[in-house]
């Protein structure tokens, strides 16, 4: 299944921004980890929405923006994790 067939292309700009926000709240100490996700979260519907509509179309392409962004992310960090363990071993 591809997820970016069923998002709405003016959303991929999107994706990028989720990500460094992400990041700029990890290097937070103040936000836990466990937030992050459920920023990004909000933070997509609610860009979505104001640019968009508050439409379901716009509620459904900025939960799969920060669906793709989060997914995105765990693919690199884990990637990267285990090319460093496997170099270990």
């Amino acid at each position: 299944m591809n997820l970016m067939q069923y998002l709405n292309q003016n959303y991929i700009v999107l994706i990028p921004a989720l990500w460094l926000i992400g990041h700029a709240l990890k290097q937070t100490p103040l936000i836990p980890d466990w937030t992050i996700i459920w920023i990004l979260f909000m933070v997509s519907i609610a860009i979505g929405s104001i640019e968009y509509g508050f439409t379901i179309d716009a509620v459904t392409n900025g939960i799969i923006a920060a669906g793709i962004s989060v997914f995105g992310h765990q693919v690199f960090k884990q990637t990267k994790e285990g090319i460093v363990i496997n170099k270990k071993k």
